[in-house]
């Protein structure tokens, strides 16, 4: 709903207040990026008061545009928005800017703010979650949307993206999907004000992004970012625009208001200060002895523009009731979606989807994620063009192409930071789990969209493969060592490795039941057997993150030995060795550390017995972030150096990870402890 054009004067007045109140609580905070707010408040305006279709009232309404702060340091400029139209807001809040317990942080938070969509800051994130939730809302709209009604996926994303997002290297590979693609419900725009926290983007930027966005099969537009008009024409331009994302090239001056810091370095990330704020005051023609001060008019201007928004919601409400009397089987699904609905089979579901070969637990994997596809509608995702060796193709589904949205498969192409941060943006957008594979030592290109799904706490699955350096041949560029521990090391990250094909099943259970956050599966290129289990054993015995494989053969055990992954087969080898030269040795498959480690004290005791003499941690990885458990003597069998190119057998025997090598170790270990 375009609304109509407002008197200029009021215009103006409205984002000089939007300008003022977001310094002055970066003043209060005497913290904070004033630059960006006071530059693009016009832009800001127009969009939020003609364009932009939001309720205040149901923040998260399915159908309601997304308005992504990809700069998130300039954070006060949604905080004011957010706050004049009429979101659960506060003055306190603005006022509270950036302090303990704040629900205005220093950059946006979802779970802060209602109408927060992304939590942004690390510079190009939101640009590549906004192309998540513009290819979440044409899968949304195709699988929803029947002749007679079309209201899924109708909206459109917004942005505001500054130098640094579009300099970081993600903005390039999410825009080249998002041309490529024809995401035309996306509008970004890009404050071009030239500067940067070093002084003028002339000393490290001088590219035409116009021509760089048009490669990328945008459509482009320039304007003056002062001037409403142009600024108004440009976003109807960009809404109208089907067949190509939009990319505004809004020329702004930064700190626009303020006397003596406008275009200049100084005005991004510091406060103004009391007399050049009192003197930017003046110069806007705003009184300069209030705080926080918000004209009535500019009350009037957003509360009209709200009950306009309303009256639209109020309308969708009723279309949806009628859509949903008349589709039942379509809301059924959708309400499965939503709701993210777990069956309560599941856990036995997947494992029956196994084969009865032994495999590779990436193809294990692949054979479960089947199965997944049939019970969670909103399961999708796809690799970094490794699908081949990822396994991860859902086979019931077609693949996202260009105008073809009613698949499941997404191919990212060789960009697997893009693929992280545009599946947060699918996550975010709700209703979908998404997915990303890549090989596990190219998560170093995904950390910083994974490290903000475990920020976020929004459920996305990392499948990765090749796992160690039983890769093999390809030598120590493709295999992973420090990998695991670098993923480990990030809260809230769920990170399982699991040993067999029972492991994997149980895994992408826990998976898809952790709704919290992320989880990443860590699976093998190379064939691993079937585990043997204990009498008594319970498959959901796994999720508790370890448990006992083999019991000690007598008496008490003296070691226990704790493998994930791979490396749990040939822990067995070791116990069997171990046990003909009189040791008593309990095996412990662990493929979840830090679920292990939230059990209760006493089923962590009953694991891992406190009377054993030592614990012997066996894992094809550096052994950082390994510790004992109940104070017990550790010995750490990993590998603390880069691997070698060889074919796997040879690098087994090389680095020690073989039954004989293992049991030799830990004969030493254990004789060492006895004297």
């Amino acid at each position: 709903m375009t609304q109509s054009k407002i008197n200029p004067e009021l215009s103006r007045m409205a984002a000089n207040t939007i300008r003022l109140l977001s310094a002055d609580a970066i003043q209060k905070a005497n913290s904070g990026h004033p630059g960006l707010p006071m530059g693009m408040a016009d832009c800001a305006f127009v969009l939020w008061s003609q364009f932009l279709k939001f309720n205040p009232s149901d923040p998260k309404w399915q159908n309601r545009d997304r308005f992504i702060l990809s700069a998130g340091h300039g954070s006060m400029l949604l905080y004011s928005l957010l706050y004049l139209s009429g979101f659960d807001v506060t003055l306190e809040d603005l006022k509270s800017f950036r302090q303990w317990n704040s629900r205005t942080p220093g950059h946006p938070e979802i779970g802060c703010l209602p109408g927060v969509e992304t939590t942004t800051g690390p510079l190009g994130q939101g640009f590549g979650n906004g192309v998540g939730m513009a290819i979440a809302a044409k899968m949304t709209a195709e699988k929803f949307n029947t002749a007679e009604n079309q209201l899924f996926g109708t909206h459109h994303i917004f942005a505001i993206v500054s130098d640094g997002d579009l300099m970081e290297g993600i903005s390039a590979e999410a825009a080249s999907i998002a041309g490529h693609l024809k995401l035309g419900n996306i509008v970004y725009i890009y404050d071009d004000n030239q500067i940067t926290i070093e002084g003028s983007t002339n000393i490290t930027f001088t590219e035409s992004v116009e021509d760089r966005f048009k490669a990328h099969g945008w459509h482009t537009l320039c304007i003056d970012g002062h001037n409403h008009d142009q600024i108004s024409t440009a976003i109807a331009q960009g809404i109208a625009e089907k067949e190509k994302p939009t990319l505004i090239i809004a020329k702004t001056h930064i700190g626009y208001g303020s006397p003596n810091k406008q275009d200049t370095a100084g005005v991004h990330g510091s406060p103004l200060g009391q007399e050049e704020l009192r003197a930017a005051k003046l110069k806007l023609g705003f009184p300069e002895d209030k705080e926080f001060y918000v004209p009535d008019e500019v009350r009037e201007i957003f509360k009209k523009r709200v009950g306009l928004l309303k009256e639209e919601y109020k309308k969708w409400r009723e279309q949806y009731n009628d859509w949903k009397d008349k589709n039942h089987e379509l809301e059924a699904v959708r309400q499965t979606m939503f709701d993210k609905t777990i069956p309560y089979t599941l856990t036995q579901e997947l494992i029956s989807a196994l084969p009865k070969d032994t495999a590779a637990t990436r193809v294990l994997s692949g054979n479960v994620m089947q199965k997944i596809a049939e019970l969670f509608p909103g399961f999708c995702g796809g690799s970094a063009d490794l699908e081949p060796s990822t396994k991860t193709y859902l086979k019931s589904s077609a693949s996202i192409a260009t105008d073809q949205f009613n698949g499941r498969n997404l191919h990212y192409g060789i960009r697997e930071h893009a693929m992280a941060s545009i599946n947060n943006g699918i996550a975010l957008y709700g209703g979908y789990i998404p997915f990303a594979s890549t090989f596990l030592v190219f998560s170093d290109y995904m950390r910083p969209p994974i490290r903000l799904a475990a920020l976020m706490g929004v459920q996305s699955i990392y499948v990765f493969t090749h796992d160690s350096i039983f890769v093999g041949e390809d030598g120590p560029t493709h295999q992973p060592v420090e990998q695991l521990a670098a993923l480990r090391s990030i809260p809230n990250l769920t990170v399982m490795r699991p040993a067999d094909g029972l492991e994997t099943a149980v895994c992408w259970a826990v998976a898809l039941e952790n709704q919290q956050g992320p989880s990443a599966l860590i699976l093998t290129r190379q064939k691993t057997p079937l585990l043997p289990r204990v009498d008594g054993f319970n498959p959901s015995d796994i999720k508790k993150g370890a448990y006992i494989i083999s019991k000690e053969k007598t008496g008490q055990a003296e070691l226990i030995l704790i493998a994930t992954g791979s490396e749990a087969p040939v822990a067995l080898e070791a116990q069997k060795i171990l046990g003909q030269k009189g040791i008593s040795v309990r095996v412990v498959s662990m493929p979840c550390k830090e679920i292990f480690e939230r059990q209760p004290i006493d089923y962590r005791r009953e694991v891992i017995t406190e009377n054993a003499k030592g614990l012997v941690v066996i894992e094809a990885g550096v052994s950082f972030g390994w510790y004992s458990y109940f104070e017990l003597p550790l010995l750490m069998l990993g590998i603390d150096r880069f691997g070698a190119s060889a074919p796997n057998q040879i690098l087994e025997e090389k680095f020690g990870f073989t039954g004989k090598k293992i049991a030799e170790s830990a004969e030493g270990f254990i004789l060492k402890i006895k004297k």
